[in-house]
């Protein structure tokens, strides 16, 4: 409990905290003076047309006079206080006396019309200049040595108004107790206000702090992958120029050792190169054009099937004649590759590959079905992170180091779409992407 009495803001936040700070607060006066000339005014308003029945209330006079001391106060902290937040020209410490000038009128006027409803014996009633109190501890930041003297000055307008009324000395000694206890209510809840308010800055500061790290580091580790990336397909190129020629001259055509040589060092290149893809996915432009995706995905679809000899087979089924889309052909034609070749990696020669073109609303769907070994369910979840554990050897072999799918994802997204996974293990995967169309 004394920790929350004596807190004080990390130095490392202090000055950002109160320069902060001085600037709500300031609205806060705004706001609260506004309030503050609304209630006056109204007030001014209803004795105009309660005149007659007001005649007899004690002290009016001193209720009017504390009225115009109400509206013209309120009015001209309004109009500083607009100053103040527009103005370059104030510092922190001369809005923090504006803060503080503030609250000594609110108490000042609330412990005034406390004063008069009790006939001058505030110990009668408090409700008012309790509101007041409420107010400047919940709504105003301060800072310790502002709340001590706003403290203080609780007990001096006690004091002095003990002056004035022919009460008792007890009465009046009752009332200055009374102000020390009003005075350490004040400070008390404004320390904890101040409390939860600075923590919460401080917080919030380092959560930022946290991010700009991560993106520093993220930055970093995205260079790095980039330049190990450039570095290693140079000297990969010339090992896999080297083993062509090689394998051109040699009258063997079939050195496994050479072919092994050829085949691992495209192995490496297709590596290196999803790691600059993950490296640069962010940085590269990312230009659509619009695309008849029947068309686009018949051409991949027959690229596929050349290349396979018919060992397999790829059906593609189009559902709609009509599916107008924005892709970049070139990425979107690494996804679908890299789909199909993983429907072709973990399936059995003989069995299809199904591709389906649909469309659902305003989206276009394409749906790629295996009949492979599956994917576990403890995989599913992990299947499309970086470096993902998710990635098995194939049924021949064929190894993977997680990106493939990651960068798909990221590719799919950039298009403003999705891309999901249904599999159940030992009946196969289907893959379905779905992509905004272009209204005809």
């Amino acid at each position: 409990m004394l920790r929350l009495f004596r807190y004080r803001i990390p130095k490392k936040y202090s000055i950002e905290f109160q320069d902060t700070y001085s600037y709500i607060n300031i609205r806060q006066v705004t706001i609260l003076g506004t309030v503050l000339l609304v209630i006056a005014l109204a007030v001014r308003m209803t004795s105009i047309f309660y005149q007659e029945a007001l005649g007899t209330m004690p002290n009016l006079n001193l209720y009017n006079t504390l009225n115009w001391v109400q509206i013209s106060g309120s009015s001209l902290f309004i109009l500083v206080s607009g100053y103040a937040l527009k103005s370059s020209h104030w510092k922190t410490a001369g809005r923090n006396i504006l803060v503080v000038l503030f609250c000594m009128f609110l108490l000042t006027t609330s412990f005034t019309v406390s004063y008069l409803f009790s006939l001058f014996n505030p110990k009668n009633t408090l409700t008012i200049f309790l509101t007041g109190v409420v107010a400047v501890s919940v709504f105003f930041a301060l800072e310790f040595k502002q709340i001590i003297i706003i403290s203080i000055y609780v007990v001096c307008l006690f004091i002095a108004a003990m002056l004035i009324p022919d009460i008792s000395h007890l009465q009046k000694l009752l009332n200055i107790i009374m102000s020390g206890v009003l005075a350490f209510f004040l400070y008390a809840c404004s320390r904890y206000g101040y409390y939860f308010k600075a923590e919460q800055f401080v917080k919030v500061k380092q959560l930022e702090e946290k991010n700009m790290e991560v993106q520093i580091l993220n930055h970093q580790k995205g260079e790095i992958l980039g330049f190990v990336a450039h570095d290693l397909r140079n000297p990969l190129n010339n090992i896999e120029a080297l083993t062509r020629i090689a394998l051109e001259e040699d009258s063997n055509k079939n050195s496994m050792e050479m072919q092994l040589i050829l085949t691992s060092t495209r192995q490496a290149k297709s590596i290196i190169n999803d790691l600059i893809e993950v490296a640069q996915n962010d940085k590269a432009p990312f230009q659509l054009q619009t695309t008849n995706m029947i068309a686009f995905m018949n051409g991949i679809c027959d690229n596929w099937q050349k290349n396979l000899n018919k060992e397999r087979i790829i059906n593609f089924k189009p559902d709609d004649h009509g599916l107008i889309a924005a892709v970049n052909p070139s990425k979107l034609t690494r996804v679908i590759d890299n789909l199909i070749g993983n429907g072709l990696k973990f399936s059995k020669v003989g069995t299809p590959i199904n591709i389906e073109l649909s469309r659902s609303a305003d989206t276009c769907i394409i749906r790629i079905t295996d009949f492979g070994i599956g994917i576990p369910d403890n995989l599913k979840e992990i299947l499309f992170d970086q470096f993902s554990k998710a990635g098995r050897p194939g049924l021949k072999g064929e190894k993977s180091i997680g990106l493939g799918l990651h960068i798909s994802r990221q590719i799919i997204e950039r298009h403003g779409g999705s891309i999901t996974v249904n599999s159940k293990e030992h009946e196969g995967t289907t893959f379905q992407i779905t992509i905004p169309l272009i209204a005809a």
